[in-house]
């Protein structure tokens, strides 16, 4: 990035009220051109869609998923742990965790009530009689996808409380996937006709970008550096998770 194109950009992030006097100290040690990329994938980001785990055991798995919603720009990942630890294995995530926002539920009634009391509508991913294409959930509403454990699925409790159940069509001999497969096929699927189908709506606000990029920005510096802000009486921003 040449000079004149750098200041201009940096003119613009303020003005869009992304850097500020008060993280100054912040951004300063931040090469443009990160500053760019961080940017660019904050405006494809969403809330609109989001997904909800529950009882994923297998760390390999826990880190697919979110490596997956953060490849599809979405940034919340909900999360009922099951007989293991949420510990998702580092060299699959490959840190795509640290940008996404994590949001730890004591249970599957609790981790629905809240979706739903947000607006969401909760489709499960489900091989029972009853369920629906994929293609078929109305995305005119903001989506959670639900995906369960590995050899049971999704609990009794999450059929009951969820707003229906999808399937991904399938025309082999194998009538299932993996949920990593499974959650990378339906986000494509759902993030795709949903940018399509809401414009606007399906983005994050201006002051979810703003508060978002602040924490993006922090933890973009390496731990030394953010220690010595610290120490110089700069009040760091940890994240959501």
């Amino acid at each position: 990035m040449e000079e004149r194109d750098m200041k201009a950009f940096l003119a613009q992030l303020q003005q869009e009220g992304l850097l500020t006097e008060q993280t100054r100290p912040v951004w300063e040690m931040i090469l443009p051109k990160r500053l760019k990329r961080m940017y660019d994938v904050l405006n494809e980001r969403t809330r609109y869609i989001t997904v909800l785990i529950e009882a994923v055991d297998d760390p390999h798995n826990q880190a697919a998923v979110l490596r997956t919603a953060e490849a599809f720009g979405v940034q919340d990942v909900h999360i009922v742990t099951g007989r293991a630890p949420f510990s998702p294995n580092r060299l699959v995530t490959r840190y795509a965790d640290q940008w996404l926002t994590l949001h730890r539920k004591p249970n599957i009634e609790t981790a629905i009530g809240d979706l739903k009391r947000q607006g969401y509508q909760v489709y499960a991913s489900y091989l029972g009689e009853g369920t629906i294409p994929l293609s078929d959930i109305d995305v005119s509403k903001p989506t959670v996808l639900l995906f369960g454990n590995e050899h049971s699925g999704v609990s009794d409790e999450a059929l009951k409380l969820a707003d229906g159940t999808f399937v991904i069509p399938m025309h082999g001999f194998v009538q299932s996937f993996n949920i990593s497969v499974a959650a990378a096929l339906a986000l494509y699927d759902v993030t795709e006709r949903a940018r399509r189908q809401v414009g606007k709506q399906y983005y994050l606000s201006p002051e979810e970008k703003k508060e978002l990029y602040k924490q993006w920005m922090w933890q973009t510096l390496q731990p030394r550096i953010r220690k010595q802000l610290e120490q110089q009486g700069y009040i760091g921003q940890k994240g959501g998770k």
